[in-house]
């Protein structure tokens, strides 16, 4: 199988495996990790260690890691944490966000809605870009936001957003304590990603987008924000994210993310390197096709094409057989064919959005795929068309 669905999960790595493996034959470290008793100590000791290793990854404190069973956890505990505890404070609760976001934020927004704390939207341009100045004209039109969840890389579109400079224009906005929350899970691993240096309050990430297991992520936060929790019945993870922890999928976050962390540089040249391989085959094999979202800011692995007149279920498909795993948009769609979340905002109703593949690139991917695909795709996309007479 070649594998170009990477931003939908990652292999495990082997290096990964072997240290879960390792975890998991070794009785000593098969407690609780929040017994007293020495084998419950050793295995918060790996819960430990695995915190420091995702923290210093991502440029946060080792207390302002909280583990999660995802990135869809850690985003639902961000903005219904916080806009909850905002709203219980008496300060403005109501969360500013983008209709580009991912399902699990758009989610959170919803839920919130129904519990009476309104959402509104930022803008964005056409080639799904949002600049800091719109996001402060939306802030200075809604004194009730309390909240501003934006993505630092879009999924779909492989769109990279100036996290940095948004929260640095947030952070100007006079007489407003604002706080601003991140989803990065598409971002770390691909993307250098900086919570400190961003300067932002809350981001979510996972480890099974940086080739660690999967049911396993974090929200990264300033140590001491109140952030209420989802439900009940614990103390672990400082109340924050109760129910006792899962010891080998946490330590395989940590050596994941020590691993990003160490091969990022070399991991992004080597993606790069194919992702331009990609879309000049493209240009020369699929004339006409689309691309879409931002050419400049981009995570540098993701491709989101249009084959005008193809479906894209149907390339997909046939590709399927061919031994070639792409979407056709986000994979949190329960594993359904439907069209582009992201192009249906972007593009509205019509063919476009239903007529894209998205092709996403890992470290573990080779030349000789990318050319594989790219030998295959004329064959298909002359098929496709021609059984739907548009050839």
């Amino acid at each position: 199988m070649i594998d170009l669905d990477h931003n939908a999960t990652t292999p495990l790595d082997a290096r990964v495996r072997a240290a879960m493996i390792e975890l998991l034959g070794d009785p000593s470290l098969d407690g609780n990790p929040s017994s007293v008793h020495g084998r419950g100590r050793r295995a918060r000791a790996v819960v430990e260690d695995a915190r420091r290793s995702v923290a210093a990854a991502v440029g946060a404190e080792p207390l302002g890691v909280t583990f999660t069973s995802g990135g869809t956890e850690a985003d639902a505990l961000a903005i219904l944490g916080t806009c909850r505890a905002l709203r219980q404070a008496g300060r403005p609760c109501a969360l500013a966000s983008s209709k580009l976001e991912h399902p699990a934020v758009r989610g959170a927004g919803e839920l919130l809605a129904r519990e009476g704390i309104p959402q509104v939207f930022v803008p964005f341009d056409e080639h799904g870009r949002i600049e800091a100045a719109a996001v402060v004209e939306t802030l200075r039109a809604h004194p009730e936001v309390g909240l501003v969840s934006l993505a630092t890389a879009n999924n779909e579109l492989g769109n990279v957003y100036d996290i940095a400079g948004i929260v640095a224009a947030v952070r100007g906005l006079p007489g407003r304590e604002l706080l601003v929350h991140s989803d990065a899970v598409q971002a770390f691993g691909k993307y250098p990603v900086d919570f400190a240096a961003a300067d932002l309050d809350l981001m979510s990430v996972s480890s099974h987008k940086i080739h660690g297991p999967k049911g396993v992520g974090a929200l990264i936060h300033r140590p001491h924000l109140r952030i209420d929790p989802l439900w009940i019945g614990g103390s672990q993870e400082r109340g924050r994210r109760v129910g006792t922890e899962a010891v080998p999928a946490i330590h395989g976050f940590g050596v994941a993310a020590g691993l990003v962390a160490a091969e990022l540089d070399q991991r992004r040249a080597h993606v790069a390197e194919l992702h331009a391989q990609l879309l000049a085959g493209l240009a020369e094999v699929a004339p006409g096709h689309l691309r879409y979202g931002d050419p400049d800011r981009h995570l540098g692995n993701t491709a989101l094409v249009g084959f005008p007149g193809c479906p894209g279920e149907l390339l997909l498909m046939n590709l399927d057989l061919e031994g070639v795993a792409v979407s056709t948009g986000s994979a949190c769609n329960s594993g359904k064919f439907a069209a582009s979340k992201v192009l249906l905002t972007l593009l509205g109703e019509g063919p476009g959005a239903s007529e894209a593949l998205r092709f996403s690139l890992g470290k573990d991917n080779s030349a000789a795929e990318i050319a594989r695909v790219l030998a295959l795709l004329p064959g298909i996309v002359a098929r496709v068309r021609e059984e739907r007479g548009c050839a």
